[in-house]
């Protein structure tokens, strides 16, 4: 069977580096089109994926969709509903990059347009398929810890000096800040590990001169299973926290740094180049225990890949979507409530 011909709209950091990497590793999935307003993009893509088709405007691609069987919306936050609407109108199933849209208003409706057009609709909330992750879930699932109450996640940085971009200077229309940018991940990973959310605070912070949104954000979430999620992502951090630090009542996990895969895509490496994916030297596992006592675990591989393998299974074998597009909707219901408690200073019920 030939490889399914994918379209993606935008060639920028989420277009050229996670996207078209993932997708044409794929054994049954091609990139066979990339829309992009940009000539240094434009021939960055046809470098990068030989053959390749490449339009100007989702315009041109809209008027003859015949031959692409997805759709992947990796263009500013504020045009992936219009995009991805515009996709599924003209019968072309779609992924959709995170945040999966402005509000959730928007983001519901998406849903309910692909059920009424039978076509799938997924959210590339690949942060899932990190091997840190990867490596809670199972601790969790055996029992390692015991009953959960605490779950701590961080996604820090140090850049003081500010890039400019629409993510630093845009506004709520754009889903700009750190809130909108991280926030997606922190908040799925938390609702995939404790379930659904019942109580939302949050602080919001401008720290950076030059910039006229959110850079450093906490979010504290209270899940109806009783445990409570602590939720931090910022710009502005000299000293990194732990990347999660995971309480129950039998024992605690703590792990420190970032999934390797980022950076791996960032280096320009792909998953089908012959060499170990998302791999994690034993020197940066994290532990394991009780104090006085903690003992090193092994991280599971990361598993970007496993995204766009599931995408092609629910193409072509009927498999479920490898992100449900409601997961996405409660996570933005949850942002959204987390912006409301940050500008009122108090705690949103949900």
């Amino acid at each position: 069977m030939s490889a399914l011909d994918v379209a993606i709209i935008g060639y920028g950091l989420a277009g050229s580096v996670f996207h078209a990497p993932l997708i044409a590793a794929d054994p049954r999935l091609r990139v066979a089109t990339v829309i992009t307003g940009s000539a240094e993009r434009a021939e960055q893509a046809r470098r990068e994926h030989p053959g390749v088709r490449v339009l100007e405007t989702p315009d041109a691609l809209f008027a003859d969709p015949a031959g692409t069987a997805l759709t992947v919306v990796a263009s500013p936050n504020r045009t992936h509903a219009p995009l991805a609407a515009r996709a599924l109108d003209a019968g072309i199933p779609v992924v959709v990059d995170k945040p999966f849209t402005v509000t959730a208003a928007e983001a519901a409706a998406l849903v309910t347009r692909a059920e009424e057009h039978s076509l799938l609709l997924t959210v590339f909330q690949n942060r899932r398929w990190d091997g840190d992750f990867r490596t809670v879930r199972r601790l969790v699932e055996e029992g390692v810890l015991g009953r959960v109450h605490r779950f701590e996640s961080r996604f820090e940085r140090w850049r003081p000096t500010p890039k400019g971009g629409w993510r630093e200077v845009g506004g709520p229309a754009d889903a700009a800040g750190i809130l909108y940018d991280l926030g997606p991940h922190l908040v799925d990973q938390a609702i995939v590990l404790n379930g659904p959310v019942t109580e939302v605070y949050c602080e919001l912070d401008r720290l950076r001169p030059g910039i006229s949104t959110d850079d450093d954000a906490f979010v504290a979430l209270r899940h109806a299973s009783g445990a409570r999620s602590h939720l931090w992502a910022s710009a502005l951090a000299p000293r990194l926290g732990p990347r999660f630090r995971v309480l129950g009542d039998h024992a605690g996990y703590q792990v420190d740094g970032l999934d390797p895969q980022e950076a791996a895509l960032r280096a320009g490496r792909r998953p089908d180049d012959g060499r170990p994916w998302g791999t994690v030297d034993s020197a940066h596992w994290g532990t394991v225990g009780a104090e006085p006592d903690a003992e090193p675990v092994p991280t599971l591989p990361g598993d970007y890949p496993a995204f766009y393998a599931g995408v092609a299974a629910a193409l072509l074998d009927g498999a479920p979507a490898p992100v449900d597009p409601r997961d996405a909707v409660t996570g933005l219901r949850v942002l959204e409530a987390a912006r409301t408690s940050a500008g009122s200073g108090t705690v949103q019920r949900l």
